[in-house]
């Protein structure tokens, strides 16, 4: 996977790796939907920082889905 482009493939492919990741089950209501390749570059920048790790403290959780929940597209 060459997440150096640009996709809608590549958005659903890093949300549901971050969703994989945490293992946290209320993360079903951010979608790969929820997001467009407008905010591609800071969701790549969570997506790199949840790979690196190996573990998140629950404040760290919340930190990162409130990011998620910032990036999501207006509707």
């Amino acid at each position: 996977m060459n997440l150096s482009q640009k996709s809608n493939e590549n958005v659903e492919y890093m949300v549901e790796k971050i969703k994989e990741k945490l293992k946290v089950l209320n993360f079903g209501a951010i979608k790969p939907t929820h997001f467009d390749e407008e905010m591609y570059e800071e969701l790549r920048d969570i997506y790199d920082l949840v790979m690196k790790k190996n573990s998140f403290s629950p404040n760290e959780m919340q930190a990162i889905a409130e990011e998620l929940g910032n990036l999501r597209k207006n509707k």
